[in-house]
């Protein structure tokens, strides 16, 4: 099989780069570091704040060459260019949708939170926010004026919980809002609550445009809803093997390792590199 052009790489993190523990394999190291040195964009593309992907960029070590400068944050509402330390798109939550989400969580005992790139605010510190701040490696603030914040506006707000109870509020939420939010589960505990128009993939195209190549030539690697865009999206859409059926059945390609034996580096090796 011919290799594949490509010319930008778009990696979730979690069941997809990273393995079990939450590390990345050298074997993905290795081969990323190769498709950066040949000129091909690697962008870390999580559903975590900034500061919480940067561990993994420094794995890479691969920031300081023009092909490891961006990263995409909170499932595509923030692109940083850290080149230029800064973020250079953005898109939020309208506070009103914010508030009303906090209000029909609270009536189901839940309480949510909110992102900014360094930080997770919640009113109230309890076994789901503690499961969240462990995960991010983001601080946790408690926040006595956290209804007065949302009038600020949010790329991301979460509500952690029981995963029963949170699939009837995500019905309950999507039947308000309709088009005017994104709503979904990224993990069966977490529902998350995103700006319209606004996933990896749209991410994934605004970047592609703003370095100057074809969309064509975009590859994403992911395994669960949030990445359904970009792999829907992306001119190549790779599912890992350990990934959502629902995630395979829309991609190009799955992988024939897992996210535990270096999937995303041997998939790379055989068809791009």
């Amino acid at each position: 099989m011919s290799k594949l052009d490509v010319k930008l790489i778009a990696l979730d993190l979690d069941d997809t780069l990273l393995n079990d523990n939450r590390q990345i394999d050298d074997g993905n190291v290795e081969a990323l570091r190769e498709c950066a040195k040949r000129g091909i964009y690697v962008v870390l593309c999580s559903g975590r704040a900034e500061d919480a992907i940067l561990p993994f960029v420094r794995r890479l070590d691969i920031a300081g060459t023009e092909a490891g400068r961006y990263l995409v944050a909170i499932n595509g509402c923030s692109i940083f260019d850290m080149h230029q330390r800064q973020q250079i798109f953005c898109r939020k939550v309208e506070p009103e949708i914010l508030q009303r989400t906090n209000e029909i969580a609270e009536s189901y005992g839940f309480c949510s939170e909110v992102y900014t790139p360094s930080t997770i605010y919640y009113p109230e510190y309890n076994e789901w926010t503690r499961l969240d701040v462990d995960l991010c490696g983001l601080k946790g603030v408690e926040d006595s004026n956290y209804k007065e914040r949302l009038k600020e506006g949010y790329t991301k707000m979460l509500v952690p919980g029981e995963p029963e109870k949170l699939l009837k509020l995500q019905d309950e939420l999507r039947a308000e809002f309709g088009e005017r939010a994104v709503i979904f589960t990224s993990k069966p505990y977490f529902l998350e609550i995103l700006p319209p128009n606004c996933g990896k993939g749209e991410a994934i195209q605004w970047l592609a445009h703003h370095i100057g190549i074809d969309e064509k030539t975009t590859m994403a690697f992911g395994d669960s809803m949030n990445d359904e865009s970009m792999i829907r999206m992306c001119g190549y859409g790779v599912a890992m093997c350990n990934g959502l059926d629902a995630i395979k059945n829309i991609a190009d390609f799955v992988t024939e390792k897992s996210n535990n034996e270096s999937g995303i580096g041997d998939f790379l090796l055989k068809n791009v590199l």
